[in-house]
């Protein structure tokens, strides 16, 4: 599974993000920061962190647990 995290520069509830998905342990994952990105800024402005598959689209907004995450790469 291919994964993106959408995040802003210095976003503390990002931060929070990083932690829960190392908890998870996670597969790797591409960072996205969208604040220099007008698209990507309408659509995740007010919703980062987002994990979002790239295989099946799916997406998990944030606040999201270990469990939550876990569940997620589960599909």
């Amino acid at each position: 599974m291919s994964l993106i995290l959408y995040q802003r520069d210095d976003c503390h509830l990002c931060d929070l993000a990083l932690a829960v998905l190392a908890e998870a342990k996670a597969p790797d994952f591409k960072s996205i920061f969208i604040d220099d990105d007008a698209e990507l800024e309408a659509r995740y402005g007010i919703r980062v962190p987002v994990l979002r598959s790239t295989a099946t689209s799916a997406e998990l907004d944030w606040p999201f647990s270990r469990n939550q995450v876990r569940d997620f790469l589960a599909g």
